[in-house]
């Protein structure tokens, strides 16, 4: 069986602001909702059987307690804003399985879900549908990969390598000095992707990086400069890649055989005319049916 994980909340903002564009910045209540469980329902027609949707049920975690400037849910559009919880909502009446994360994040769960399917030795692949970037952490060879919706891209370990010129095991050390602006931690000031990448790929970790310029390879362009830096702002660093690495301890299932869609509940169809989208029953009916009989 193929395992799919989902970004419900990247998801949520993607259908959102496309349907603003389509609308000529005119908002529906449940437009970025509506996308949402389309897109759901469409993996389902094209022969997913098991699939999981991660939420932020509310934007702040453990890490606004690291970090003062992490990212929080100031700025978001209201009537964005006001689309989450109704997701929630609507995911779990179409009978899918849907994390709301609260002291953990989104990302969180999908590490964490990634983590307890490929431990099942029925599982051939675990997708992570979403192209954030600390996601890239979690991609195992090409058994656990990364997809991209936007792009068109499916990266395995080859890929995210390609991508950040380093292995899936260094992206929260990569992205600690880099900085990731969408979270809001800065990195550390002279480290670039390049720069960050080179001494990643010859250390691995930022606490195996020597602290002296003299022990670094000498092809990293200004090693002296970026050892002192580092020299100066290690435990800062270290602090940053806390805040990028993902936890994988959620405990959000036991068996993946509860990944498996059951079709939609009876509520369903009530939802689906609140949102203007009736036309969501019909579909899910069908697609339960093309999916009884499938093996797995």
């Amino acid at each position: 069986m193929i395992v799919h994980l989902i970004d419900g909340t990247y998801e949520l903002f993607r259908h959102f602001y496309g349907a603003r564009r389509a609308r000529k910045g005119e908002d529906s209540r449940y437009g970025g909702v509506r996308g949402v469980l389309h897109t759901v329902l469409e993996m389902f027609e094209t022969g997913a059987t098991h699939l999981g949707v991660a939420t932020d049920h509310i934007i702040e975690s453990f890490r606004n307690d690291l970090w003062p400037g992490y990212k929080t849910g100031a700025g978001i559009d209201p009537v964005l804003w006001n689309q989450f919880h109704p997701l929630e909502d609507g995911l779990a009446a179409m009978g899918v399985v849907v994390w709301p994360m609260v002291e953990l994040e989104a990302d969180d769960a999908l590490a964490s879900a990634a983590a307890i399917a490929a431990r099942d030795d029925r599982v051939e692949k675990v997708c992570v549908w979403t192209p954030d970037k600390d996601l890239a952490q979690c991609v195992v060879d090409a058994r656990v990969v990364q997809v991209d919706r936007r792009k068109g891209e499916i990266r395995d370990a080859a890929g995210v390598e390609k991508k950040f010129g380093v292995p899936p095991r260094s992206i929260p050390d990569y992205l600690a000095l880099v900085g990731d602006a969408a979270d809001g931690y800065p990195g550390l000031a002279g480290f670039g992707a390049k720069s960050a990448a080179a001494v990643l790929r010859r250390f691995g970790h930022i606490e195996a990086i020597p602290a002296f310029a003299t022990e670094w390879d000498r092809t990293v362009p200004g090693a002296g400069r970026l050892a002192g830096v580092l020299g100066e702002k290690r435990e800062l660093a270290l602090l940053f890649r806390t805040l990028a690495t993902l936890r994988t301890d959620a405990p959000l299932f036991s068996s993946v055989d509860a990944l498996r869609w059951q079709g939609p509940t009876p509520r369903f169809p009530a939802f689906a005319e609140k949102i203007g989208a009736p036309e969501l029953v019909t579909r899910a009916a069908k697609a339960l049916d093309k999916l009884a009989s499938k093996k797995v």
